[in-house]
């Protein structure tokens, strides 16, 4: 039986200078869904976030943005899990992803974090449970681990790549629909075969991001960020 998402969490940094850094696109792409189905986050100072509630594709969850630093990320998560009875289950996480180039988004069910500390912080408030959901959003990586933190947090995109990160993110609607349901599978399935030309023969009607359940070892680490 599929489990209901209950809470989506979109991790980064608080604080103007990080704004528009790759770390931040998993809060972009909360505060996008927020915005695209009208749903106010508000700073809440009990769980350390911005947090809305609404009705997305028929589904009733909130969302929230944490305004602690990315490796105090899980107090945030964990608070609001504790407070309304959340299983990790119910609970998706949009984060970076080094593994992955931009306009490339893939999901996740449980397993490790790939170096990732905003993750390693939210298992911890998690209990210390894998069982979280991941929308894991990528960034590409520098080629050299000594430069994957001011990669992350201190360059600014180019134009070109921050668009490819939000087309990437805007899931049509079937699919989101399954995400919010818990029927990964089917989300898996429709977005793991990547995109065919137009000339071909099995081409789908409309273009949609490669999603897909990434496996362990993964290319490209991050060393703590």
């Amino acid at each position: 039986m599929p489990t209901a998402l209950k809470l989506i969490a979109g991790l980064g940094n608080p604080g103007p200078q990080y704004e528009r850094t790759r770390h931040n696109v998993g809060a972009d792409w909360v505060r996008d869904l927020a915005r695209q189905f009208q749903i106010p986050l508000v700073l809440d100072s009990k769980f350390k976030a911005e947090v809305g509630r609404g009705t997305i594709l028929g589904h009733d969850l909130r969302l929230m943005v944490p305004i602690t630093y990315m490796n105090n990320s899980g107090e945030a998560v964990g608070a609001v899990a504790q407070f309304y009875k959340l299983s990790p289950q119910e609970i998706l996480i949009a984060h970076d992803e080094v593994a992955f180039e931009p306009g490339v988004v893939k999901l996740k069910n449980g397993g490790g974090e790939n170096g990732h500390n905003g993750l390693k912080s939210v298992r911890a408030w998690l209990a210390n449970q894998d069982g979280y959901n991941r929308f894991r959003i990528g960034v590409g990586h520098p080629g050299n681990k000594a430069l994957v933190n001011a990669y992350l947090t201190q360059q600014t995109p180019t134009q070109a790549e921050r668009e490819a990160v939000v087309a990437a993110g805007e899931l049509p609607q079937a699919i989101l629909g399954d995400v919010l349901a818990g029927n990964w599978q089917s989300a898996m399935t429709a977005l793991h075969t990547p995109e065919k030309t137009e000339n071909s023969p099995d081409a789908p009607s409309s273009g949609s991001p490669v999603v897909q359940k990434s496996t362990k070892g993964s290319k490209g680490e991050r060393d703590g960020i």
